[in-house]
């Protein structure tokens, strides 16, 4: 599934395998190797005297939710990450004046026992099925996804190949991102539950190629936002500790180039999301647009791959 990077690539060049569907994979990147040791200390040190990857044996659900909450915003706020994030995209390529970056998230997957019911809580949740364009409609948005320590197919989150450009049905149509934002803000994170957070699949499918993704520490990838991934439960005994986060190339949000919509139909994009590398002013300031803007288009036709067309997937 992957394309192995072993040097920095032309930014042109990056940009236009991820939106082909690339999933890039850079082993060689300086930076995520000092991003992981960074994290794990401190993690270790906020755990202490636990392991990190075994906190949920020591914490209930509830506290799980706000110790993570609170893990969270201390790795997004800390100087040393957010210089990590611009020498890795700068390692892999990338010019930071023209790249803009979403929040820098540090992800908590705990262990949790099959057919065991708890609260959907954004900090503890296995993330369901989606695109993350659903929600933002900016096809130029590639993710970044990394492991903080060692995970395994079953610890992990799932990419899905063959509906990279096969329509599926979902709710992004009926997906209020404004009124998510406007809840985040004034509640926090977990003021939105991990479903109401993201738009969903409405119908059964038949997929076979569902491709856990398994990295060593250390390792990155970059792959378009327009994939159709979801998280793959965990009950391995082992909490999954990740990083990830999303970016634009400025100039191909202004010029519209970017990965296809085949089934995405929100009312809104969330240019606001998004502050430039360099220098952190929002990246809806530097297109002259407000935090979330209507969607005008392009949108794909309403119709949407049947289980007839999924039958020899």
């Amino acid at each position: 599934m992957y394309t192995d990077v072993a040097q920095a690539l032309d930014q042109r060049d990056l940009h236009d395998r991820i939106y082909a569907g690339d999933v890039l994979r850079f082993g060689h990147l300086k930076p995520m190797r000092q991003l992981v040791d960074f994290t794990r200390a401190l993690l270790e040190d906020a755990f202490a005297p636990f392991n990190p990857v075994e906190i949920h044996k020591h914490l209930t659900h509830q506290q799980q939710t706000e110790s993570f909450a609170q893990r969270q915003r201390d790795f997004s706020r800390a100087p040393e990450v957010k210089r990590l994030w611009r020498d890795l995209f700068e390692a892999a390529g990338l010019d930071a004046g023209g790249l803009a970056r979403d929040s820098l998230y540090l992800r908590f997957q705990p262990h949790q026992d099959p057919g065991t019911v708890v609260p959907r809580a954004r900090t503890t949740a296995t993330i369901a099925f989606h695109r993350d364009t659903w929600g933002s409609n900016l096809y130029a948005q590639a993710n970044w996804w990394a492991p903080i320590y060692d995970i395994d197919a079953g610890r992990t989150f799932a990419i899905y190949p063959s509906l990279w450009q096969r329509a599926v049905a979902n709710t992004s149509a009926e997906f209020d991102l404004a009124a998510l934002l406007d809840r985040s803000k004034a509640g926090g994170r977990n003021a939105n539950d991990a479903d109401a957070a993201i738009p969903h699949l409405t119908e059964q499918l038949e997929v076979t190629d569902a491709t856990p993704v398994v990295l060593a520490p250390g390792e990155v990838i970059a792959f378009s936002s327009a994939h159709a991934h979801a998280g793959v439960p965990n009950s391995t005994g082992v909490t999954r500790i990740s990083l990830e986060t999303r970016t634009l190339w400025i100039d191909d949000v202004r010029s519209g180039r970017g990965a296809p919509n085949v089934d995405g139909h929100a009312r809104w994009m969330s240019p606001g999301m998004f502050r430039r590398v360099s220098d952190e002013v929002p990246l809806n300031e530097i297109l002259g647009m407000g935090r979330v803007e209507p969607f005008t288009g392009p949108f794909p036709a309403r119709g949407h791959t049947t289980m007839d067309d999924m039958a020899d997937c």
